[in-house]
């Protein structure tokens, strides 16, 4: 019986990638029109033929790996397990299949590649979420394919990466506390943690500096560890008014903490989050946030993937920032008539 030709096949035999072949046999944008023609060509000598039946195209399926670390996995859905769920989905529309691992604390530490990278079939690899350069210089060492960092950057990586806009929309969020009246106004989130913290502290920096007002260092509180390990967030001496914390799962912990010394949510204080995602059940009011727009975020990561999964295009870092939007919900009101006696973290 004769062996079914595949995209695969064809792409070995003209050194190109397979999701060349498929672009260039589906007319597809991308393809130069001699190295279309010669793809064609070849396809033909080989006895190639597509396949239409039940909905099968001309584009064959590609497996991609994905890894998030294991800090961010909790006991309930995180934040990173939306972003992944919402990838599967855009994934399936593009034809490709996702391998997930993830990256334990003791392979991190001991620098153990993902076993999907010794899979041949695999084509790109996606890094949902920060993790240390140590792991991260071992996977490009270690492979050869195509890699994604998404929300997050590493300026000594020569990799593509796909951010919401932490800088301006936590900028927006404290922006919106201040018209609101707000003039003592906390961070909360450990900045050195991860850089979408830092620059989402960044953003908190300039819409006070903008109002001119100045930055109270007993105002930036940490909420994690720098392994990222969720901490006890310590409420300071003198309060402010409003907290602009770096995520709603944050949030949500300074709610439970204000209302455990007898503060009211939004009366007595206002408590921002950022992402507009949280696991039901965590927090007993909805958190004004800055919505992350996870769907554009995971498509352009799929399109710099495949894009890169094609050499003979080049290889271009790129940066690509998606925004978001402000959502206004239960936790943030006026600063006119707070009940904030002494300033103490103790309400009277």
């Amino acid at each position: 019986m004769r062996k079914e030709v595949r995209l695969a096949d064809i792409a070995e035999r003209l050194n190109v990638s397979t999701v060349t072949v498929s672009n260039a046999l589906a007319n597809q944008k991308g393809v130069s029109d001699e190295l279309r023609e010669k793809i064609k060509q070849t396809a033909a000598e080989m006895g190639y033929q597509s396949r239409s039946a039940a909905g099968v195209t001309v584009r064959e399926i590609l497996n991609l790996g994905v890894i998030i670390s294991e800090k961010y996995l909790g006991d309930y859905p995180s934040f990173y397990w939306k972003v992944y769920q919402e990838l599967t989905i855009a994934a399936r529309e593009k034809n490709c299949v996702l391998l997930f691992e993830m990256l334990t604390h003791e392979a991190e530490r001991t620098k153990t590649l993902p076993l999907f990278a010794h899979n041949s079939k695999i084509e790109g690899i996606l890094v949902i979420g920060e993790i240390g350069s140590a792991y991260l210089e071992t996977l490009l060492e270690g492979t050869s394919l195509p890699q994604i960092y998404v929300d997050f950057m590493k300026k000594e990586f020569p990799v593509s990466c796909v951010m919401t806009n932490n800088f301006y929309g936590m900028y927006q969020i404290v922006s919106h506390l201040i018209e609101l009246g707000h003039r003592d106004i906390a961070y909360v989130g450990t900045v050195q943690a991860n850089t979408s913290i830092m620059d989402r502290y960044f953003g908190y920096c300039k819409a006070l500096m903008e109002a001119g007002m100045a930055i109270n260092p007993d105002w930036v509180l940490d909420d994690r560890t720098l392994e990222g390990k969720m901490m006890e967030i310590k409420l300071p001496k003198k309060m402010p008014t409003a907290f602009a914390c770096n995520s709603d799962l944050t949030a949500s912990e300074v709610v439970k903490t204000l209302k455990n010394k007898g503060f009211r949510i939004p009366e007595d204080i206002s408590v921002t989050g950022f992402d507009n995602y949280l696991y039901e059940g965590l927090c007993d009011i909805s958190i004004t946030t800055y919505e992350v727009n996870i769907k554009e975020m995971v498509k352009t990561a799929l399109d710099l993937v495949l894009s890169q999964i094609q050499p003979e295009n080049g290889n271009p870092q790129e940066m690509a920032i998606i925004s978001g939007r402000l959502v206004e919900k239960e936790s943030a009101g006026g600063a006119d008539g707070l009940n904030i006696k002494n300033n103490s973290c103790e309400r009277v």
